[in-house]
């Protein structure tokens, strides 16, 4: 159990993520993306200082070296702010599905990069591995509705889409970088989130939208969503994510991280009442597949 503990981890934040996508689908539609962005890394750094604070004595890590406040802040600012602005408008060019679809192109991504930064090896058993993981993926998110496709600008949308892609195994990469030397994950991910906030709030500020972000928190719905999908996603999700990286290779975490659209799949069914196909579940059968294998090899 212990051996295996990185990639457990990483299959608990898939599993967290998928909660986060769900409470994050209502929020989005009653208070819009820029203001959830905003609101969902202030609730989570409240969290995190929190979790800090009882769990380390301090309400950030103060021992941290510069070298690791710049990568891991990097980091933060990168997958955080950077990531999910190109994420959203990719979603305005290429709809939910195609968008969904080339999000799961991250645990190849960040395979290459951690291969680039860090000579990070995989076997060729862990490679037929991913690879069938993230067919299984793809399959599984290709198979969701098509009718929310919008293809008004088709290569404005691939270009936001593979910014997303890169921005967020940019972050994986940054990360474990950052939390060498044995810095827990509790606090690499409070200086990413606090990273991440000081900057989407620094440009509310110029833009003078910070009042009305807190608008939407007048509707009991989105505030709970807002609340949940934060606990859920940037400070438990995200904790665990680093917990995966630090003891599993980036490849391998980042493939079982990206589990999530299968494990949306009763959730959609149950939540958000959308049917599963026939495609959607061979999918799901390739991932399970893919999951075994990175277990074996």
């Amino acid at each position: 159990m212990t051996a295996r503990l990185g990639e457990i981890a990483a299959l608990g934040t898939a599993l967290l993520w998928t909660l986060t996508y769900v409470q994050f689908t209502v929020a989005v539609r009653k208070i819009g993306p820029s203001a959830l962005n905003r609101l969902r890394l202030l609730a989570a750094l409240v969290l995190l200082v929190c979790a800090h604070f009882a769990l380390l004595g301090t309400p950030f890590p103060l021992h941290v070296e510069p070298a690791q406040w710049g990568w891991l802040g990097f980091s933060g600012v990168i997958g955080f702010a950077i990531s999910d602005a190109f994420l959203f408008r990719a979603l305005l060019h290429l709809g939910a599905h195609r968008t969904s679809l080339f999000m799961s192109l991250i645990p190849l991504a960040s395979a290459l990069l951690a291969w680039g930064a860090f000579g990070e090896g995989l076997s060729w058993l862990q490679i037929t591995a991913g690879l069938v993981t993230v067919a299984g993926i793809m399959l599984v998110v290709s198979a969701r509705s098509k009718k929310d496709r919008d293809t008004r600008a088709p290569t404005t949308g691939l270009l936001f889409a593979f910014g997303a892609v890169l921005a967020q195994s940019l972050r994986y990469i940054l990360s474990v970088e950052g939390m060498r030397g044995g810095l827990a994950p509790l606090s690499a991910n409070v200086l990413q989130i606090l990273a991440a906030t000081v900057a989407v709030w620094a440009v509310a500020a110029v833009r003078g939208t910070v009042r009305s972000s807190f608008e939407g928190m007048r509707d009991r719905v989105a505030a709970l969503t807002t609340a949940g999908g934060s606990c859920t996603g940037p400070f438990l999700g995200v904790t665990l994510s680093l917990v995966a990286l630090a003891r599993a290779p980036v490849g391998i975490a980042s493939t079982l991280m990206a589990l999530s659209p299968v494990f949306l799949l009763p959730a959609s069914r149950l939540v958000l009442k959308e049917p599963i196909t026939a495609r959607a579940l061979v999918g799901t059968l390739l991932a399970v597949a893919g999951v075994a294998l990175l277990f074996l090899a």
